[in-house]
């Protein structure tokens, strides 16, 4: 049985799968983002993702690149290593990649998926990575899902 953390490849060896897999035909899907606590809504947009194409790709923001994101003070909760454990853990995701950048763009420009699936907080206009993937898929958020929303939860706040 293959363990949940050889899903996380470095960009070099997730290119030379990526062209093994374009010479096999197999459609790639690639869908990013911080999974800082996972949740349900996540979930959900994953498995739609999966659905796609025949293989998934998550890119996760490197713990530098959250920061920079400024989505809130001390985020991301959890380091990049333990996010990226708990995405692999999901049959529904073939591989796990980390990126620094503000977008995922320096990353599809090199793997060129297929296919690329967002979520509905996204519209394709919000996207400029996405020319270089196949297709764009918005996928509707799971409604009263958001890290966001159980930080403030768990805090009292909301």
């Amino acid at each position: 049985m293959t363990r949940s953390t050889d899903k996380i490849l470095s960009l070099r060896k997730l290119i030379t799968l990526r062209e093994l897999w374009r010479w096999e035909g197999r459609r790639v899907v690639l869908t990013n983002g911080v999974f800082d606590i996972l949740h349900a809504g996540h979930v959900c947009v994953l498995e739609k993702a999966k659905s796609c194409g025949d293989l998934l790709i998550v890119a996760i923001n490197s713990d530098a690149s959250v920061r920079r994101l400024d989505k809130a003070p001390g985020r991301p909760i959890n380091a990049w290593r333990d996010r990226a454990c708990v995405i692999a853990a999901l049959g529904c995701v073939d591989a796990v990649v980390k990126f620094d950048e503000g977008t995922p763009e320096p990353l599809m420009s090199r793997l060129k998926p297929d296919v690329q699936v967002k979520g509905g907080d996204y519209t394709p206009a919000d996207l400029p990575e996405s020319k270089h993937a196949g297709r764009v898929v918005i996928v509707p958020l799971k409604k009263g899902y958001s890290t966001t929303g159980l930080i403030k939860r768990l805090q009292g706040t909301r």
